[in-house]
């Protein structure tokens, strides 16, 4: 299911490249215009034969595609003629690390929170927690990332833009790389995280109570069952479930958005590289090339989370094994 996921997406992603209005060579050469360059009916058509364009959709499609799958190749840069791999460098790695260290201390926070709100009959606590997930939602992230910017320029008269250093944004990566990235890295994790884990935290919460009110939990406590060893046993195991389930959708809210987060900060990340290729440069094949891996991101997760569920749930494991 996971390889026609993808097959399904590569499609889809090619064809929205397809829909463009003019094609590669047509952007390339305008753009080329624009430089002060002269451009003709003949040099179109000879760009589109270079390019493959002259070609129909379906073998187009299918060696965009068999380069994907076997090469790992997207090709070039419609506008700056690049290389998308060259292009891309560490760039979405660099995202996609962001993206689940945010997804990561969202569910590190929300999980044992929201067990605890739904579990405890402490007022105040239960009220706090949850105005804290209500303004988390409340409040968006590229709000809390300039209220963050604003603070730290007027305190420390540093702004806390970019993921790295002057002297370290071209260096190689050494250990001293690692630790300016590190010391920048944490705010777009925080303010990424920041309503993923406001949203966990109400699910966790609403799933643990569902769950709390079930009969097979009361019979439970008829058994003499009490405490941690309960709420572990029964409730939050089969809570955890749906949570799991949701990592996939949770990641690609998260990335949804980075590229406004990026814009704020200053990013030089792939959230940056797809607001660039989308609303600017129009171009549509390092846009589908990003969209691409993050899609094959979010699948592989699915993937990865299905066998968790199948080995935490054991309901799960007999409706895959029929029941053995």
């Amino acid at each position: 299911m996971a390889v026609i996921t993808l097959l399904t997406v590569s499609f889809i992603v090619f064809t929205l490249m397809e829909f463009v209005p003019s094609n590669c060579a047509e952007r390339y050469l305008a753009f080329k215009n624009t430089q002060g360059g002269q451009i003709s009916v003949a040099d179109i058509e000879a760009e589109e034969r270079r390019m493959g364009l002259d070609k129909p959709y379906v073998v187009r499609w299918g060696t965009w595609v068999g380069n994907v799958f076997f090469k790992g190749d997207f090709g070039q840069s419609c506008i700056l003629r690049v290389g998308i791999n060259q292009l891309l460098g560490q760039k979405f790695w660099i995202s996609l690390g962001i993206c689940l260290t945010s997804l990561l201390l969202a569910y590190a926070i929300a999980i044992p929170a929201g067990i605890i709100s739904a579990s405890s009959s402490n007022a105040a606590l239960n009220n706090g927690l949850r105005f804290f997930s209500y303004l988390g939602l409340a409040m968006p992230n590229f709000l809390l990332a300039l209220m963050i910017m604003l603070t730290s320029t007027v305190l420390f008269g540093d702004s806390l833009t970019g993921l790295f250093s002057k002297e370290f944004r071209d260096a190689a990566w050494s250990y001293d790389r690692v630790m300016d990235f590190l010391s920048r890295a944490w705010l777009p994790i925080f303010i990424l995280g920041w309503s993923a884990t406001a949203f966990a935290l109400q699910t966790v919460r609403a799933l643990m109570s569902d769950e709390n009110g079930k009969l097979y939990v009361t019979a439970a406590r008829a058994r003499g069952l009490s405490g941690s060893r309960l709420l572990w046993r029964y409730p939050a195991r089969h809570a955890l479930g749906p949570i799991i389930n949701s990592l996939g959708f949770d990641l690609n809210r998260i990335f949804n958005e980075l590229p406004i987060v990026a814009m704020i900060l200053v990013l030089t990340e792939a959230g940056a590289l797809l607001i660039e290729a989308l609303a600017r440069s129009n171009d549509q094949q390092l846009a589908g090339a990003i969209i691409f891996m993050l899609t094959a991101s979010i699948v592989l997760l699915n993937f990865l989370t299905d066998i968790l569920l199948a080995i935490i749930d054991p309901r799960v494991w007999r409706s895959i094994t029929g029941g053995g």
